[in-house]
Order: C-alpha cells, then structure tokens, then sequence
C-alpha cells in the first residue's frame, strides 16, 4: 500500500512537472524579481539602522513550526517567542507594529504572545497594535495585544470581546435517531470526552469541570490586562461584561488609545522609528537563521517539540502532508538521540497535545525516565494543551511549566466502540461476523455489542492502564497516590489550577522552561548556550530531494508550485475528514471550541 502512495506521488509530481512548471518558473521568477526589486528600493530609501519588525497575528497559528511542500512554512507561536527574543539583542530593532487578531485564538497562545511583547518592551523597545474590530466575543484576541505600548481601533468598527466561551457537541439524540449504540468505558466522571457520543447535553460533572476552567481562564485573562492597562481588575471586568462598544465608547473606556486606520498607525508606528523599514516577522527571522551558530565546544540544550495526536509508530515522512501528531517511535528516539548528542546539558519539551494513545504516552514517558537516568534535566514547556496522554509523558519530567491558561490534567482513561447494526439496518446493509480463537475475537465489532465477558475484559483492560497512568503521576510529581486519585478522575485544570494541585511547579512560557533547563544543567547565567532542535529541522526542499531522490533542479522547480498548492481552492481540494473509533484503551483529553 505504501509503495502505491509513492508511485501515485510519483506520477502526480511528474504530471506537474511536464505541464505546469515551465509556466511556474516563469511566474517564480517574476515574483521573485519583483520581490527582490521591492526589498532594493526598500533599504534604498530608508534608514538601514531602524527596523520596525511587522506581525500578522489574524493569520491562524500551530504552536510549532512546520515545514511542508504543501503548508509551507505557517506561522507559529514558538517561532514568534524566538524570533522576538533574538530582535531584543538587535541595535537596529527599534519597535513592533502588529495586526491584531480580531476574532480570538486559543487562550494559552494569547497569553504566551502577551507574555513575548512584555519582555520586548522590558528592552526599550515599542509596540504598536492595530486592530480592525475587536468583534468576536473571546477576550482572547484582546488579551494577545493587551501589552502593547498603544492599541489602535479602526473607527468604523466595534469592541465585543466580552469573555470566555465554549461550545460542546453532544451526538446522543442523533445515535439514537440512526439506532447506532455508543458502548464507552471511562475512568471515571470527568472523563468526559465519550460523552459527545454518549449523551445529549452536559452530565453535572461535566459541566463542573468546563466551568471551572472557562472561569479560570477568564480571571487570568481579566488579571493580565488589568496589569497591562494599569487599571483595576474590576473596571476591566465592569468593561468587558457591559460590551459590546462602538469604537468610542472603547477609547472613552480606557480600553483602546487611538481611534485610526491600518495606514495611519503604520505610519506611527515608522515615525517613533525615525522613519525607519518595516520587515515582516518571518524574513527577519530567516535573514537571523542564516548567521553563524555558536560553535561545538558551547552547551547545548535539546528543544524537542511534539504537537497533536499521540500515535504509535513513526512520524509521517511525507513532504505533501501537513498533518501532524505525536509519533511515540519518533520522540522517543528523539530524547535519547538528544540524550548520546554531544554537550547537550538539558532537554527542554515544548508539548501541545490533547492526548491520544496509552501505549504510545507510556513509550515517550520512558524514554523522558532513560534521560533523567542518565543526569540529563528535562523541562516541559505546555503550551495550549498538555493534557490526558500528553500529561502522562509530562508527569515524568524533572520540572513542569504551564502557561495560567493551559489545560492540563485529565488524568484518566476512556475507550470504546460504536455499533452499527441496527442503522444498517435501515439501508438494508449487512454484516455477518465469524470467528476463532475465543471470546475476545470479536469484542472490537461495530456489528455486535459488547458481551458480558468482553466488557469486563476490556474495563479490566482500562482500570490497569488508569492505575498506571496515576501511578506515574505519583512517582513523577513525588506525591502521595491517595492526593493523585483524588484530583485524577480525568478532571481538566488550567495551568493555574494544576499549580494549587501540584501537577505543575510553575506558571511560565517557553523561555522561562529554557531558562529553568540552563539552570539545572549548571550552566552559568553569563555563559554562552545554544538551544538546538532535535530533529535539527528540514526545509521543503531537501524534503522533497530526499523522498524522490530527485536532482537539486527538479525540486527548485517543484518548489514553484507552492504558489498553486497554497490557494485556497487547492486546499479546500486537498482537504480530507477522517473519522476515527476508539477502541483499545486512550488517554485523550475533551478539547474545548471555544466560542468566537
């Protein structure tokens, strides 16, 4: 099967190679050219020593960086950390302007872009932001530019960021209308995400448990710009449940300071730079990549990233996908390649994951034990998500940071199946099972429910993966089993609450977990370090050299086509949905929608 896929990739590639990319080439190169010219005329006319870095934040962001030949190198929120990091240290880098998002995002990536403008600005350094409406109701959008030195609202537009909100899919009633039986298993009440197939609306504890951290976040949220403003918490809080505004009414609020077009706080923005060039976030990235690195003899700490589903097996090496997970064979090779690696000192975790399989979050979960058994410190960095499967790896690092938003926890276990017989029932379609070899043969059917025996099995199944799973947040986090069994029961926490409870030891982003790693590896606050990804990253290019075995020629042309792939007709085209049954125990966590 996998030699039909590389074959079809073949002849895909080849049908774009005969037909498009001499045409391709030639609309490159124009781009290309004009690009070249626009950048030659930009530092003609402007002052080489005053930059003004710009950042998209309407733009949709993954956490981690990810190079494909069909995503391209999409924006990410460690990208922006770092690269704001480095602009600190660069005598040219005068300011920020930013177009804000409008809409909301994930609370832990505001917060986290919140927390890099802070630390810009501690430099000397300004921040501008523009924003053409704050008009979905998530505070979060508001929250990500709530640091900025000045925040411009389009006057045409409106101010409705009002709170938190999360909406939740419940399938009950349509199993029942298709006569499809959801048979689940969770440990235990919190456990909650089966109950999107299993009921028709919230059970009590799970809307305790989506309350309570819907809540969290909002006072964090409601905390950190009452800081930023320099208001009181409960004037913020007053202002942002009385909305929505006009954009008048938000600058007579306090909540915005000027009232303008993009254009006119660009233009602000270049004047405070002494009229200085705006680069795009992403090019002075990639002009800072291209300078030296430090030399071997300095240490090194190991950032490994991981970000979606927990999965079994190897990472997808495909440069046409743009998917992404967590592939147990892959990180864990990874961490004790980083382990063997010369000078590294530490390994730092960057995770984003909601979870996935059990045996895979185990296999990643040792490999993090072999490193600290061989005197390698590991630090965790949580990003939006850190939960489920993606807390059991966590639970076994020497330090745990969490952002106040993160959720985190839902220590527990859920499995099961759905089964079709009745629906098809309907359609007339049918399945007859046959079976050797005992009773548990046919426990995973979707034709036949669950019997006695095999529910019992499989539940007994469930109950050893949750007592492991426990068990190894109490050896991890040095506490008592009797404490970890009563904050477990798959119950999600923000990072806030995950510090009172102890599955975390500190509120923090991604440079303060690289600041911690430098500390336990014993390297002093004035030496020189360099943080290296593992896997040192891989650009579409050499990606796409390497899968095909093609010459440096053929994939610079190949490369060409990025521009057809990345319109959002061909998206759409490429865009698949899969849907996925449980079955053998997972450690997955219910992951909110958050309302816009």
């Amino acid at each position: 099967m996998k030699q039909f896929f590389l074959t079809m990739a073949g002849v895909f590639a080849a049908f774009f190679l005969l037909l498009l990319i001499p045409i391709m080439t030639l609309i490159a190169f124009g781009l290309f050219a004009s690009g070249s010219q626009k950048a030659v005329t930009t530092a003609a006319t402007s002052k080489a020593n005053h930059i003004v870095l710009r950042a998209d934040l309407r733009i949709p962001m993954l956490d981690q960086s990810q190079k494909s030949f069909i995503g391209g190198n999409r924006p990410s929120v460690v990208g922006f950390i770092e690269t704001l990091q480095r602009a600190e240290t660069d005598k040219r880098v005068k300011g920020l302007f930013i177009r804000a998002n409008s809409y909301g995002m994930p609370p832990a990536q505001a917060e986290e872009i919140r927390d890099a403008l802070n630390s810009f600005r501690d430099t000397g350094r300004f921040v501008i932001a523009h924003a053409q409406g704050f008009e979905g109701t998530s505070i979060t959008s508001y929250l990500s530019v709530s640091a900025a030195d000045e925040i411009w609202l389009q006057e045409s537009s409106g101010f409705s960021a009002s709170g938190i909100g999360s909406e939740v899919e419940f399938f009950g009633g349509v199993m029942e209308k298709l006569h499809a039986k959801p048979e689940f298993e969770q440990f235990y009440e919190y456990k909650n995400a089966a109950n999107t197939y299993t009921q028709k609306t919230f059970t009590p504890e799970h809307r305790q448990s989506v309350m309570s951290y819907i809540g969290s976040i909002y006072d964090s949220a409601v905390a950190e710009i009452s800081t930023d403003r320099d208001m009181d918490e409960s004037a913020i809080r007053d202002a942002i449940e009385n909305g929505p505004y006009s954009a008048e009414e938000a600058i007579a609020l306090g909540l915005v300071d000027q009232l303008g077009q993009v254009i006119e706080a660009r233009e602000a923005a270049l004047e405070k730079a002494d009229k200085g060039a705006m680069v795009e976030l992403a090019n002075y990235a990639q002009q800072k990549d291209k300078l030296k690195s430090l030399s071997g003899k300095h240490p090194v700490i190991a950032l490994i990233e991981g970000q979606g589903e927990i999965v079994t097996g190897e990472a997808e090496d495909n440069p046409f996908s743009s998917n992404v997970s967590i592939a147990s064979d892959t990180m864990a090779e990874t961490i004790l390649s980083a382990v063997k690696a010369q000078n590294v000192k530490a390994i730092v975790l960057r995770i984003d994951s909601g979870g996935g399989s059990a045996i895979a979050s185990d296999q990643i979960w040792y490999a993090v034990e072999r490193a600290r058994e061989a005197d390698i410190p590991v630090v965790v960095s949580m990003a939006q998500l850190a939960a489920s499967g993606g807390y059991y790896y966590a639970a076994g690092a020497d330090y745990i940071f969490a952002m106040p938003t993160t959720l985190t926890g839902s220590i527990g276990v859920l499995g099961g199946k759905i089964v079709l017989d009745e629906t098809f029932d309907m359609v007339g379609y049918n399945v007859e099972s046959v079976a050797v070899g005992g009773d548990f043969t046919l426990a995973y059917s979707s034709v036949q429910s669950f019997t006695p025996k095999q529910r019992k099995a499989f539940r007994d199944g469930m109950a050893r993966t949750y007592e492991d799973f426990t068990n190894v947040v109490a050896k991890g986090r040095d506490m008592p089993l009797e404490t970890v069994l009563e904050i477990a029961k798959g119950r999600v926490w923000t990072g806030e609450q995950a510090l009172k409870n102890g599955l975390v030891d500190e509120l923090g982003g991604l440079r303060d977990a690289i600041a911690k790693a430098r500390e336990l590896a014993g390297i002093e606050a004035d030496d020189k370090f360099k943080v290296r990804r593992f896997p040192a990253p891989e650009a579409p290019l050499q990606q796409l050299k390497r899968y095909f075995g093609i010459s440096s020629e053929t994939a610079e042309a190949m490369a060409a086509m990025q521009t057809i792939i990345e319109s959002p007709q061909m998206k759409a085209l490429l865009k698949s949905a899969e849907a996925v049954q449980e079955k053998p125990p997972a450690l997955k966590a219910s992951v909110p929608e958050f309302a816009h």
